[in-house]
């Protein structure tokens, strides 16, 4: 199988310069060449058709067999020997919930549980973080050994987040146990969400995997949902990525402050309406095969402190931390220094999660230092500012963040800062942010700075209002028939951008 070779930091020689390697050095990771997404014209106009019509032509007993087929070949489109990982996830999960039901309650149900979470840890360590241990470890001085790049699957922090949420809820009594597996391999290996999330709690879908209806309404909302999905990937944030990487290609030694923050403003829209599209997408194919999926983004964008921007920021990633690892340790319920050293913990395995780098790390405590300084008096002082000074605040904090998730190491991250705060020796003459701004990148960054508020549904739901208090058929019939005629456009748009074959970028490949 052809794979291209992604590099997480630059330099490759850790013996010789063991300190210098640490905040620069390689880590490789391989991912496949060709992986179907659904932002590609294979998925819409071949892939979903059919399995939406086998779909409905089966008979509702061999429903989830068809979905569980189809997601595993989705998946192995892309991995194909390596589909066998997930498999193997599959089993061992189906049998450990079995382990967890049987000893639930007697005194060895923490130690199963315990071995069921090491073996799954175990898994998504050995291919995701050994190269990364590996390279701190040499980095040290201490050891010199040498590993060849580890192929990364694609989604196996997704799939071992789902496995270890079903064992534990098992543990907890919180779900009942699964005792036919196809149910549990289509709960961990559904396609909608298998790749780019969101990240499903088995107890929220438990009894969706049994039995579920599809209604016309549901139906047509799942496609609405998709198509708004679509147009955000596409149209928003694959025409923003390309921005964002030609100017995070550049050195940033040489950028002056314009530029930096053209490129990471740039950065900040795409990742939004990068993974808040493929969610919307996955709970729009979730719709339409009658499974309802949670929230998982709420205008972060618009928050006013750090707190609320992870209540509204890939919520299923921050519920899952919430419930199977800050609750655990204590949550709330400690005193304030443990509360803060909960906090750096949940943090620094959130940013790990994101990918083998030591740059995700530093992403994650970041904001888990913002989160334990604003429950001191350093929060009290923020609510006290005016709105617009609140808001100002935590949009710059995401920012700052973002460079630390963005670039490729520490040295970077920290020039790029320089950059944005002025304090480097820009090129004006080569690097002028009026060279970037081309008509379609300024209508692109307008479109998504207003639809990253929540301005289209407070009109929506001004005319819902108007409609309540004077009902007029013709005018809800009109308003019907623009939405549809809008997401036509959106849909024909989207998909002549995908046929032109333009920059589309697939950013999970880490996750």
């Amino acid at each position: 199988m052809n794979h291209r070779e992604i590099s997480l930091f630059p330099s490759e020689r850790p013996s010789s310069h063991a300190g210098r390697w640490f905040f620069g050095g390689r880590a490789k990771i391989l991912i496949p060449h060709q992986f179907v997404v659904f932002s590609s014209t294979v998925f819409l106009f071949l892939f979903l058709p059919i399995v939406l019509f086998v779909y409905y032509v089966l008979p509702r007993v061999v429903r989830n067999a068809w979905l569980l087929v189809v997601s595993l070949f989705f998946y192995a489109w892309g991995e194909r020997g390596y589909t066998v990982v997930m498999l193997g996830s599959m089993t061992l999960n189906y049998l450990f919930g079995l382990a967890v039901d049987f000893t639930r309650g007697g005194r060895w149900a923490k130690a199963t549980l315990g071995l069921t979470v090491a073996a799954n840890l175990g898994l998504l360590i050995s291919f995701k973080y050994a190269n990364l241990l590996v390279s701190t470890l040499n980095a040290t001085g201490l050891t010199h050994w040498k590993l060849d790049p580890v192929h990364l699957p694609i989604g196996i922090s997704f799939f071992t987040f789902h496995a270890m949420s079903y064992v534990i809820d098992i543990y907890r009594g919180d779900a009942r146990v699964q005792r036919d597996p196809l149910n549990l391999g289509l709960y961990i290996a559904l396609f909608p969400q298998l790749i780019a999330g969101p990240i499903l709690r088995y107890h929220d879908v438990a009894d969706q995997l049994v039995a579920r209806t599809v209604t016309l309404e549901k139906f047509a909302y799942g496609i609405r949902r998709f198509i708004i999905g679509l147009a955000k990937k596409v149209l928003i944030a694959n025409t923003l990525a390309s921005l964002a990487d030609e100017i995070f290609k550049l050195p940033a030694e040489h950028l002056g402050a314009p530029v930096a923050w053209l490129g990471i403003v740039s950065y900040t829209l795409q990742i939004y309406f990068d993974f808040s599209g493929y969610s919307d997408m996955a709970i729009g194919l979730g719709a339409m095969f009658g499974f309802h999926f949670l929230e998982n983004f709420n205008y972060p964008y618009i928050s006013r402190s750090i707190q609320e921007f992870w209540r509204r920021w890939h919520i299923s990633l921050s519920n899952w931390f919430r419930d199977y690892l800050y609750i655990p340790l204590g949550g709330n319920r400690c005193g304030p220094r443990r509360v803060y050293l909960n906090l750096l913990i949940v943090f620094f395995l959130c940013g790990l999660w994101h990918g083998p780098s030591w740059c995700f790390v530093a992403w994650g405590l970041f904001h888990g230092a913002f989160l334990a300084l604003e429950r001191t008096r350093w929060g009290g002082w923020i609510k006290r500012l005016p709105l617009p000074v609140q808001h100002i605040y935590a949009l710059l904090i995401v920012l700052i963040g973002w460079v630390f998730f963005r670039v490729e190491n520490f040295p970077d991250a920290f020039r790029y800062l320089q950059a944005m705060a002025g304090l480097n020796h820009p090129v004006e003459f080569a690097y002028n942010a009026s060279f970037y701004l081309t008509p379609l990148v300024n209508f692109t960054l307008v479109v998504a700075m207003l639809a990253a508020t929540p301005l289209g549904v407070r009109v929506k739901e001004r005319l819902s209002h108007v409609l309540a208090q004077t009902p007029s058929a013709r005018l809800e019939a009109t308003l019907r028939l623009g939405r549809t005629v809008a997401l036509l456009a959106l849909l024909g748009l989207s998909a002549m951008q995908l046929a032109a074959g333009t920059y589309n970028p697939f950013i999970y490949f880490r996750f």
